[in-house]
C-alpha cells in the first residue's frame, strides 16, 4: 500500500526541496542551429545596425533643401552627379543643385541627407526633375538606428525564434552562446508491452509512454534518450537505472509504481543511492502512483503506466523541473473560462483534473464537456481533448451551468 498520499503541494515543496533545478550547462551552436534555444547570456551590440546611414527606397539623393518649394506642375531641376548602387562605396558627393541615383539600401553620398522616392522624380535632358519635396532625413534609415553599439539586444533566458537568429546575423555573429538541452533518459517497464513496429503478440500492447513521453521532453526544450523496454525484473530494472543516471540528466520511467508484486521502481530507487525515493504516491487524479526520486543529485520520475495518467503527472510534475533545467521561463498554459455540460465528480481526497471537449452553444457560450470516462486509460482521452479542468480535493463536484476554468491543451478560437 501506499504511505499517506501527499497532497500536489507538498509532492511539489518536497520536490523542490530536494533538488535545485537550473540550467545543465552552456554551449556554442551555429545560428543555423540556433533557432527554438534558449539564450544563455544577454547580448550586446558591438556595431551600429545599420553601420552606415542607407536608402530606404530606390530613387535620388538630395540636399534636402534643394526640393523645396518642387510641385507637381513646378518640379525642381536639378543636375545628376552620379549613382550609387548598394554593397557599392559611394564615390560621389552631392554638391547644391545635384543629385545622385541610388537604390535600395546603398549607403547614402556624402553631402546627401534625404532621397526623393523614384516615383516622384523623372530624369530630363541629363538631369532630373523633382515633382514633390522632401524633408531632411527623409527615406533614409540612419546608422544604428536599428541597433546602437553598446545596446543589449537580446536578454538571457530568451527563446530564440527566427526573427532573433536574423537580429544576431545582423550583428556579424556565426555562432552563440546557449543553454544546454537536458538529456533525459526515459524507460518503458513491464513485461506487456512491444515496441512500435514490432509484431503484436496476443496480449500484448505497443509502447506509447517511450514517445509521448520523448514528445513531452522535446516540448520542454530537453533531449529524450529512450533506453526501451526494461521487464519487471528487480536485477534489470536497476541495471536499466544505472545506465540512465550516468547517461542522463534526469530520468523519466513509466509503470512498475502501483502496489502489484511487479511493481519494483520503488525498491530499486532505494538501492541505488540517497536519499532515493522522496515522493511515494500523489494525492492525485490521474497521477496518483507517481514517485520521485532524487539519486546522485539526479531526478528521477517514475510515472504510471497508463498512457493519460503518465503525460498528467507529467504535465504537473515533471514539466516544471525540466523547463528550468533548460533555462526556459515556463509559462503556464492559456486558459478559456467556460461553462460546465455536465456534473463532474472529484475523487474524493485527491485533486482531479477532467480532460474536457469545447464546443460553442447556440448563444456563442463556450461549453466543457468532459471526455467519456471510459476512454480513462487511453492515449486518445488527452488527444480527444481541448483542455482540463482541476477540481480542488474540498470541492464536492461540479454542477452542469458552473463557470470553470480550461487549461488548454492546444489552442482554441471563438
Amino acid at each position: 500500500m501506499f504511505r499517506r498520499l501527499l497532497s500536489y503541494e507538498e509532492a511539489q515543496a518536497i520536490l523542490e526541496q530536494s533538488i535545485s533545478p537550473g540550467p545543465v550547462g552552456v554551449e556554442r551552436v551555429p545560428l543555423s542551429d540556433a533557432c527554438g534555444r534558449i539564450l544563455a547570456e544577454g547580448l550586446v551590440a558591438l556595431i551600429d545596425v545599420p553601420a552606415f546611414a542607407r536608402s530606404t527606397v530606390d530613387g535620388y539623393a538630395v540636399k534636402s533643401e534643394d526640393t523645396f518649394g518642387a510641385e507637381e506642375d513646378r518640379p525642381v531641376s536639378l543636375g545628376l552627379c552620379g549613382h550609387v548602387g548598394a554593397g557599392e562605396t559611394p564615390r560621389v558627393t552631392v554638391q547644391r543643385g545635384k543629385a545622385a541615383g541610388i537604390s535600395t539600401g546603398a549607403p547614402l553620398p556624402r553631402g546627401a541627407d534625404a532621397v526623393v522616392m523614384l516615383e516622384y522624380a523623372a530624369p530630363r535632358d541629363g538631369g532630373v526633375l523633382v515633382y514633390r519635396p522632401v524633408a531632411r532625413g527623409e527615406n533614409v534609415m540612419k546608422a544604428g538606428s536599428d541597433i546602437s553599439k553598446g545596446e543589449t539586444v537580446l536578454e538571457a533566458g530568451l527563446r530564440l525564434g527566427p526573427s532573433e537568429v536574423g537580429v544576431l546575423a545582423a550583428l556579424g555573429l556565426r555562432e552563440v552562446a546557449v543553454y544546454r538541452r537536458p538529456r533525459v533518459a526515459i524507460i518503458s517497464t513491464g513485461g506487456e508491452i512491444v515496441e512500435p513496429g514490432e509484431p503484436l503478440p496476443p496480449g500484448k500492447v505497443y509502447d506509447i509512454n517511450s514517445q509521448s513521453l520523448g514528445a513531452a521532453v522535446v516540448e520542454c526544450g530537453g533531449e529524450p534518450v529512450n533506453l526501451g523496454i526494461v521487464p519487471d525484473d528487480r536485477d534489470r530494472l536497476r541495471e536499466a537505472l544505472g545506465r540512465a543516471l550516468s547517461l542522463a540528466d534526469a530520468v523519466v520511467t513509466s509503470g512498475g509504481v502501483s502496489v502489484g508484486p511487479g511493481d519494483l521502481i520503488p525498491g530499486v530507487l532505494n538501492e541505488l543511492g540517497k536519499p532515493g525515493v522522496i515522493v511515494s504516491g500523489v494525492a492525485l487524479r490521474p497521477g496518483k502512483p507517481t514517485t520521485i526520486g532524487v539519486i546522485r543529485g539526479k531526478p528521477v520520475f517514475s510515472l504510471p503506466g497508463h498512457p493519460t495518467s503518465a503525460l498528467m503527472a507529467f504535465r504537473l510534475l515533471v514539466r516544471p523541473v525540466l523547463c528550468r533545467m533548460a533555462g526556459r521561463r515556463e509559462e503556464p498554459p492559456p486558459t478559456v473560462r467556460a461553462l460546465a455540460s455536465a456534473r463532474m465528480f472529484p475523487t474524493r481526497g485527491r485533486r482531479t483534473f477532467v480532460p474536457v471537449r469545447l464546443t460553442l452553444d447556440g448563444l456563442g457560450r463556450v461549453l466543457a464537456s468532459p471526455v467519456p470516462a471510459e476512454l480513462s486509460g487511453a492515449i486518445t482521452t488527452l488527444a480527444r481533448a481541448d483542455g482540463f479542468i482541476e477540481i480542488p480535493e474540498s470541492q464536492q463536484f461540479v454542477d452542469p451551468g458552473d463557470e470553470v476554468t480550461v487549461h488548454l491543451l492546444r489552442p482554441f478560437s471563438h
